[in-house]
Formats: structure tokens, sequence, C-alpha cells
């Protein structure tokens, strides 16, 4: 696999760690500005929130520009978002740099996967796909662990030059390494929301924003959770992290191979079960270390297997125009999780948080057994779905 894969995953890892990050250094963001917990919350919300409106606005307005030109303005605007918040000195401009961040990374994701799989020929499209998808999952791995770590020295001032610092290094190795990529066929506003008015569509993406608001409600504040529950802080809660990261990350391979053998339906059945189980049980389970790095590995894997098989399902419905709204419909999910969990957290407690979690992702498997009565979706889920295949010319 050619290294300039591996070094589109490396500006993926820059932006995703943007994106995760602020979980591990909310207790220091609400120390440091006199904000509540709730309110250092919503630097998630208004990164998800400005990252699922601004991906498919932005993707359309930049739609003819070159996509080495591309990748590297969106590492810039993500370092920029991040140096903004490394020296924000109030609230409202923390947000500013936080909006600003998201929107590179609302244009480089889908920019860097176009580019991966056009310097490859279609054999090889998959693995470059999930080695860009890769540096997501490990900034994941990484990101919060490394808030959490480094924010008692550092201060989430550091952490964010430090983010800043990545994203630069990323922008300058890319343009050096990678050739001048002509842009694909431009693709409007209308035809990106066509899809949408098929009620199945509809009803995936519901599951996933209802999947993502289930299991981020928790998540961002699972730091001051486990400080109630197990009385955790410091280093074990990055270890703690870190172990739900390696979770995912396995989670990610075991939900694509299960999605090839039983099915999207099939598995995502299988793994709402598990999610309900681990997380109407979080209460017990995490009030000593060992329970709650068995619960947090479990609940990663389980989370992050959901993926797969949604975007295998949104490929049977209609093509890569609703992978794109796929990844607005997460971040909608994540930016109302931040909201909905802050609210639980001040009208009942943190340790209220798994109980909505679990309703949630009843609510969603349910949904998906509205999708399993559809004949026609379960017909097709067992054809092989046409492959989205789009060629680009290079100049080196």
């Amino acid at each position: 696999m050619s290294a300039r894969i591996y070094l589109l995953g490396a500006g993926a890892f820059a932006v995703g760690t943007s994106a995760y990050v602020v979980s591990g250094v909310l207790p220091d963001v609400s120390s440091e500005l006199h904000v509540s917990l709730t309110a250092a919350g919503q630097l998630a919300t208004a990164f998800s929130l400005a990252y699922a409106v601004g991906a498919p606005i932005l993707s359309t307005l930049t739609g003819r520009w070159e996509r080495r030109t591309l990748l590297i303005a969106a590492l810039v605007l993500a370092a920029l978002g991040n140096l903004i918040a490394a020296v924000a000195t109030n609230y409202p401009v923390l947000i500013v740099g936080r909006v600003v961040a998201a929107f590179g990374a609302a244009i480089y994701t889908p920019a860097a996967t176009l580019f991966a799989t056009g310097l490859l020929p279609p054999e090889e499209r998959g693995r470059a796909v999930a080695i860009v998808f890769g540096g997501l999952t490990f900034a994941l791995v990484l990101g919060v662990p490394t808030g959490s770590l480094l924010g008692p020295t550092l201060g989430y001032k550091g952490v964010f030059a430090l983010i800043t610092a990545v994203a630069v290094l990323v922008a300058i190795v890319e343009r050096a390494a990678l050739p001048k990529v002509d842009a694909p066929p431009q693709v409007g506003l209308r035809e990106r929301f066509a899809g949408v008015t098929d009620r199945r569509v509809q009803t995936v993406l519901a599951i996933t924003i209802l999947g993502v608001l289930a299991a981020l409600s928790v998540y961002i504040y699972i730091i001051p959770f486990l400080k109630e529950t197990a009385g955790l802080a410091g280093n074990a809660t990055s270890i703690l992290l870190l172990l739900y990261g390696v979770g995912g990350v396995l989670g990610n391979v075991i939900g694509g191979r299960a999605t090839d053998r039983f099915g999207s339906i099939r598995t995502l059945i299988v793994l709402l079960t598990g999610i309900i189980a681990v997380v109407s049980t979080l209460d017990l389970t995490a009030n000593s270390i060992g329970g709650a790095a068995a619960a947090l590995f479990v609940l990663g894997l389980f989370t992050w297997a959901f993926n797969p098989p949604i975007q295998n399902l949104l490929l049977e419905l209609g093509g890569g125009l609703l992978i794109s709204l796929n990844a607005s419909a997460i971040y909608l999910g994540a930016a109302l999780a931040a909201v909905v969990g802050g609210l639980v957290i001040d009208m009942a407690g943190l340790r209220f948080l798994p109980p909505m979690s679990a309703v949630l992702t009843l609510i969603v498997l349910g949904l998906v057994f509205t999708l399993r009565r559809d004949p026609e979706l379960e017909e097709i889920e067992h054809l092989e779905p046409e492959e989205d295949c789009v060629t680009v010319t290079t100049t080196d």
C-alpha cells in the first residue's frame, strides 16, 4: 500500500483528534474558565453541529478545487481552529475555535477518502478507505486519553496547541508528498439530499443519529462519571479510555466482517442488544477499576462495530452520496449527545446517563426491526452492492 495513503490517514488522525480530545479536557476547561461541566461539554456540541451542517455545504462550495490544495487548506483551517482554542481566554472564543476546527475536519475527511480511492486501482480502494478512516479510529484511541493525560500538565490550551502543531506538520508533508489531483464531477446540494426522500434512508439516518446520541451522551461525560462511580481520576481514567479505544479499533474490524457474513440488519440487532446490556448495567460494573475496564472495552467494541453495517445499508439503498449524509448524521447525533447528556446531568445527575442511553438504544433497535420487515431491503441485502468508483487524474 502506498505511503501516500497512510499520509492521508495521518491527516484524518489530526482532524479526528481535534474532535475527540475535548472529552479528555472537560474538567480543565470547566475549572480554568469557571464554567459548569455541562457548559464545557457543549464544546463537543459546537464541533459536531458545525461538522454536520458544514460537511455537505462546504463539499459543494469547494467541489471544483484541485484536491491537494483542498486537503492542505482543510488542514490549515483545522490548525487555525485549534490555535484559536489554544489562545482563548474565555468561553465564547473557545467555541469559535471549535467551530473553525470542525469546518476544517468537515472538508478534509471526505476529500481525503476520495483522494485515496483515486490513487489506487479498484481492487485496492477498500483498503485505502479503511486506512483513511483508521486515522479517525486511532484519533479516538489516542485523542481522549492524551487529553486526559496531558491536560493536568499542559492545560487544555497546551493540548490544543499540540494538535495545531500536528495538523501543520501533516499539511507540510502532504504538500511535499502528494500529487495534484483534479476535482471530481461537481455534485450540487439537491443531488446530495435527493436520497433522503426514501423512507428507508430516513430510517437508517435516524438510526445513526439516535445511536450516536445514545453512545456519546455517556462517553462525553465518562471521566466525571467514573470519578463519581469508582473515584477514578488522572492516569487511571486515561488507561480506561485507551481500553475503550482499543475496543473500538477491534469493533470496527469485527463489524465489517460480521456485516459481510451475516448482513447489516442481523449484525445491528446483535450489536444494539449488546450495547443495551452494557449501558444498562454500567452503574454497577463501573464501581471498580476492573469492572470499569471491562465495561468500557466491551462498550467501545460494540459501539464502533455499529458503523460498517450502517454504511453497508446505505450503499445498498443509494450509494456514496448517502454515505456523506451519514457522516453529517453522525455528527448531528454527537452534537445532540452533549446537549441531552448535559440536560440529564442538570436534572437528574450523572448516574442517570446510562439508563437514558439504554432507552434510546432500545428505540434504535425498534427502528432496525422495522427495516427487517421491509421485503425489498431484505432481498437486496443478499445481493452484492454496486461499487461506487471515482476515477481521477493525477499530476505530480
